[in-house]
């Protein structure tokens, strides 16, 4: 067998055990990678370059800064207040956390900026609220997605740029309102799926007298701000920005700092990172150009949309959308439907937008990733990973579904 189907039988073993086994999947794909490297001829050396550092760095940053948080009362606090916006309706928080979550990524800063910040207080909300995990995940992460591609946004810059180089033209708002839609009409759909699960809350949160904030909350909320000012506007790193936020409050003394790094989950973090150290050996020894090919030969002018929402989708569910699908795929639209035989460049445009974006939510994602990070109880982890894994899978088919019968129309609008 040739590297790159070894790599691919690799990860599909990898995504199997995470589906059906309580083993943590990222002690697995670590040594499957090196067995890949192995087998493709690489060097230890050039297996452990595909290590996401700096992802690590963000998870390990952002949950540690939130445990800080947590440990001295303030995320409480913050979840107290926040539940006096439901009105004490525990089935409202999912739509509350979509509007948030959306409305901080359509303002700039982008989806894995807004689930960085909403998701370490979603996952608190939702439990006070008795919210599933998962449905909360979701619509966090869709929600931010859904302003993902704004044109104020650093991902919908790139998704206009590159349409404009192949000289399809931007649509910066053509662009965000299928995206946005698309990720409405999923988030409703995992709403209204999942909520029915959620017991109607009585009066008592609305009603409960919220206690003031004491010096070390105030200064930790202002740590926190600072470092959200520093992100969305001075773009610092998110992963750095929290260390350093985290540092802050260790130094004034705001929080028990043993308590905090007892509350990071490092489970999630090494299955998260683990599992994205095997699908860079995956993509090193070609195994997502074979998988792709093998994809692309379904298209027909009819189906062009429906095939390239599915693969764009399939490789976002393993690698980014804004760094390494869109840039990609964007560019050569006009080339794709001449060797088709036919499409329409704009539609094929935004399916891929929608295609690669819809799958996000999975946990091989930065943005699945913060949630399942934010999530304390390694059982509880696993299972949101699972769960996240399927959904963010599954989300190829609806993409592909959602955009073989609505981005001609849409486009044509």
């Amino acid at each position: 067998m040739s590297p790159a189907s070894v790599a691919v039988c690799a990860l599909v073993a990898a995504i199997v055990i995470s589906c059906t086994s309580r083993i943590n999947v990222g002690v697995i794909a670590i040594p499957l990678s090196w067995a890949v490297g192995l087998y493709a001829g690489q060097s230890a050396e050039a297996v452990l370059v595909g290590f996401p550092g700096s992802l690590f760095v963000t998870l390990a940053g952002v949950t540690l800064l939130f445990g800080l948080a947590e440990a001295n009362g303030t995320i409480g606090l913050l979840v107290d207040q926040m539940m006096t916006l439901a009105r004490g309706r525990n089935r409202r928080v999912p739509l509350l956390l979509f509007l948030i979550a959306g409305t901080i990524a359509t303002m700039g800063p982008g989806a894995i900026v807004a689930v960085a910040l909403v998701a370490p207080m979603a996952m608190a909300l939702g439990r006070r609220a008795g919210i599933p995990a998962f449905l909360t995940a979701l619509m966090v992460t869709n929600g931010a997605n859904a302003g993902n591609l704004s044109p104020l946004s650093a991902v919908g810059v790139i998704a206009g740029n590159r349409m404009a180089a192949a000289g399809l033209g931007s649509h910066p708002w053509k662009v965000f309102a299928a995206n946005f839609l698309a990720h409405a009409v999923v988030g409703l759909a995992a709403y209204l799926l999942l909520i029915r699960r959620v017991t109607p809350s009585s009066d008592e949160e609305a009603t409960r007298v919220i206690p003031s904030m004491s010096r070390s909350q105030t200064l930790t909320i202002a740590i926190v701000g600072i470092w959200i000012a520093a992100v969305v506007g001075a773009r610092a790193p998110i992963g750095l920005a929290a260390f350093a936020a985290a540092a802050a409050v260790i130094v004034l003394g705001l929080a028990d700092e043993g308590g905090a790094f007892r509350r990071v989950p490092w489970s999630a973090i090494v299955m998260v990172s683990g599992m994205t150290m095997l699908v860079v050996m995956v993509e090193k020894t070609g195994g997502m150009d074979l998988f792709t090919a093998l994809l692309a030969r379904l298209a027909r002018p009819s189906t062009l949309n429906g095939v390239i929402a599915f693969v764009t989708g399939v490789i976002s569910t393993y690698s980014s959308t804004s760094a390494v699908v869109l840039p990609t795929f964007l560019p050569i639209v006009p080339r794709l439907i001449q060797q088709v035989g036919g499409g329409d460049p704009l539609a094929v445009s935004l399916s891929i937008n929608v295609g690669a974006s819809l799958v996000d939510v999975s946990p091989l994602s930065t943005l699945g990733a913060l949630c399942v990070a934010a999530v304390a109880q390694p059982d509880e982890a696993r299972a949101l990973f699972r769960k996240m894994m399927v959904w963010g899978l599954s989300m190829a088919i609806v993409g592909a579904l959602l955009c073989q019968l609505l981005a001609g129309p849409f486009a044509r609008l």
